[in-house]
């Protein structure tokens, strides 16, 4: 399919102000942690390959050029001023649709504290929500101007130093603020409910996170969450867009593949420890979801310079 670019004036609006800001800093292509805990730039100049990782709850952004995510069969896309708000772990497949070097792709991602929101929501006066009801586990939106300065604001602070420390945490705090009151609020609340299904899918994932080698008896997980089998499962996929036994796939073979990138390990020890019996197996599903066998991918991983 061929691509459409357009070329921006970024500084004429405060998504070019935030495009600028953010190209101050990523000047070249790359993922960039900053001092500010939560916060990574990121730029690239070409579009890149899907590759497979796991979002956290928190605030991607998109300040020039587009990116497209894929959880379960749902394809999502954003754009110059969209941001995507995921509000739990989940593995999806995701690239950069939209870059070159003239007006390469700039983003931002801000993951948020759980208990920060939690405060900020039981001090503000919202509208009382659903208790039943299922929110989507990750939601494309528009900013508003004045979310897009806070955000701004929040980027600006990496080059002051003393100031970041005590500034940093009211501009997020500003920002989660703004996202309950905003058309995003709803979804970001469903999932702190205790009693709704969300949360208690939340509190699901949280136990797969922490026992993802650990064999699955998926009735036993749904007690732990006061489901009912057919219950469980239903709302499991319906959240995450698969089942709990492919998700937990899913959580072993990224933990493998970040532990052959990061820490040398070869494929029979990582495939142990993240709970398989089998290593044919492993290298079977290994290769059917990163599309190369394990030595052959984490070598085209280091090659292509995978931040890691």
């Amino acid at each position: 399919m061929q691509q459409h670019y357009v070329a921006y004036n970024n500084g004429s609006s405060p998504i070019g102000t935030l495009a600028n800001t953010i190209e101050t800093i990523a000047q070249s292509d790359g993922d960039y942690a900053t001092a500010i805990p939560g916060l990574s730039l990121h730029r690239r100049r070409t579009p890149t390959e899907p590759v497979h990782c796991i979002y956290t709850m928190g605030l991607g952004v998109v300040a020039q050029g587009g990116k497209q995510v894929m959880l379960g069969d749902a394809l999502l896309e954003y754009g110059r001023g969209d941001c995507m708000l995921t509000t739990i772990d989940l593995p999806v497949i995701s690239h950069i649709t939209q870059a070159r070097i003239k007006d390469p792709f700039l983003g931002l991602m801000l993951t948020m504290d759980v208990r920060t929101i939690v405060q900020a929501a039981s001090e503000m006066d919202l509208p009382p929500l659903q208790r039943n009801s299922t929110s989507q586990p990750i939601t494309v939106a528009a900013l508003d101007d004045l979310m897009i300065d806070a955000l701004t604001r929040l980027v600006r602070l990496t080059s002051e130093p003393l100031l970041a420390p005590k500034l940093a945490p009211l501009i997020k705090e500003e920002i989660i603020v703004r996202l309950l009151a905003g058309p995003l609020g709803s979804q970001l609340r469903n999932f702190l409910i205790t009693e709704s299904p969300s949360h208690q899918i939340t509190k699901a994932i949280a136990w797969l996170k922490q026992h993802f080698a650990q064999t699955l008896q998926v009735e036993e997980l749904a007690a732990y969450v006061h489901m009912s089998q057919s219950t469980f499962r239903q709302h499991f996929r319906a959240i995450t867009g698969t089942s709990p036994l492919q998700f937990q796939k899913q959580l072993r073979l990224q933990e493998a593949r970040q532990l052959m990138l990061n820490q040398n390990v070869d494929a029979g020890t990582a495939s142990s420890f993240v709970g398989y019996e089998s290593p044919s197996q492993f290298n079977r599903e290994y290769r059917r979801l990163f599309g190369a066998p394990p030595r052959k991918d984490v070598k085209q991983l280091r090659q292509a310079g995978v931040m890691r």
